[in-house]
């Protein structure tokens, strides 16, 4: 069998939904993924996480015969055109670890050949693409290399992927023809940079989301700490008034990618983006703050504190790198209890969440951790804390 495009890694939620809006126009695709019950899954017409609108296309591709998963190395051997959507992570010393690529490709080694062309697609940290330009070079391999990073947001991957420009970088015009090519069966437009200048403008694009955060967190513990509502000042300035529209809301600035794409961009710069690591300061002090501010005013080592949303952003079910989980951490040392609650996560993922009923009977402090929309009409007389401010009140 031969395919159009093969993506590994790809039952995750950066490479499944690229596959699937792929295989949607038509690009005879596979998936090379490592887990079983991920491939199994797909296979079976159900995503692994909740993506809207994903599962139609989805299955939909698979009743087409445009769409496959698989946990056989072989099948990269058996297309053109290869997608990576493993990225760089960071260790647990904030630097970046740019092996998780190399070792995805060593298990494809073997069935890699002359002529391919291979799509890096996760954020990767500056410099990984020529790395791995290098790699295949050592290992006699004439392959065309592109970069084309993935810019969509969680949750909106079925519209975005169709909708925003796609970057697309190589080395060689060959390369970028051929990386424009495929990607253009699905973007509106193709925007070229150079392999460099790529890997940062991904890391710039999430990492200025993460200061703009980081800036409305400070304000609000400038705010909070004076006896103050934010929330009422933010919506005052935004009032009929452009400059200060992006403004955003405080909250909990976390997830998989702008604290760590932020760390890279330290790291790129040999650790003097001082901005950077003052932003990071402020996001992941969010937690001790709120806690701070309610020791300030109850006792809480006689109380129960109940956390309401535990993913990491609204309407999500992903709890990856929630600071959700940071003030659970805070709160049991604090707190006399601490108990947890998430209209999307699901029990299995986490086992100790339970209803919403039940936090909002047994708690005496209520904290609103995630601003899903399920909380904004929330009815209580108990004290809570809504740094989101989505609800009317914030009486803690």
């Amino acid at each position: 069998m031969s395919f159009d495009a093969v993506v590994i890694g790809g039952g995750g939620h950066v490479g499944l939904p690229l596959a699937i809006m792929l295989s949607s126009r038509g690009v005879n695709t596979a998936i090379y993924d490592i887990s079983e019950a991920v491939v199994q899954g797909i296979n079976s017409g159900k995503m692994p996480f909740w993506e809207p609108g994903a599962e139609k296309f989805l299955q939909e591709s698979l009743e087409a015969k445009k769409l496959i998963a698989t946990t056989d190395p072989a099948v990269t051997g058996e297309t053109n055109s290869l997608i990576v959507v493993i990225g760089t992570p960071v260790d647990e010393h904030l630097n970046p670890d740019p092996q998780a690529i190399t070792l995805a490709l060593e298990r494809c080694r073997p069935y890699l050949r002359d002529g391919q062309l291979l799509i890096l697609r996760s954020t990767i940290y500056p410099g990984v693409t020529r790395q791995v330009e290098r790699e295949l070079k050592a290992w006699g391999l004439d392959m065309d290399v592109a970069f084309a990073p993935e810019r969509i947001a969680e949750h909106n991957a079925v519209e975005e992927l169709v909708s925003l420009p796609q970057i697309v970088s190589s080395r060689t015009q060959r390369g970028f023809d051929r990386a424009s090519e495929l990607f253009s069966r699905i973007a509106p437009a193709i925007v070229r940079l150079s392999p460099e200048e790529a890997e940062l403008a991904k890391l710039f694009t999430n990492t200025w989301r993460y200061v703009k955060f980081a800036m409305a967190n400070q304000f609000y513990m400038m705010a909070e700490s004076k006896g103050l509502n934010y929330e009422n000042i933010r919506s005052a300035i935004r009032q009929d008034y452009p400059r200060a529209a992006d403004v955003p809301s405080a909250g909990f600035a976390a997830g998989p990618c702008l604290f760590k794409d932020t760390m890279q961009l330290a790291a790129f710069s040999d650790n003097n983006f001082h901005l950077g690591h003052s932003a990071m300061l402020v996001n992941e002090g969010m937690p001790s703050f709120i806690v701070s501010q309610l020791e300030s005013k109850h006792d809480l080592s006689n109380m129960t504190v109940g956390i309401l949303g535990m993913a990491f952003k609204a309407g999500s079910d992903d709890i990856r790198s929630s600071l959700s989980y940071k003030l659970k951490r805070v709160l049991k040392f604090r707190a006399k209890k601490v108990l947890t609650t998430d209209p999307m996560v699901p029990t299995s993922v986490d086992k100790e969440l339970v209803p919403l009923d039940q936090v909002l009977l047994e708690a005496d402090i209520l904290i609103l951790a995630t601003p899903h929309r399920e909380y904004k009409d929330l009815v209580t007389d108990k004290p809570l804390v809504d740094m989101w401010g989505i609800t009317p009140r914030n009486l803690a």
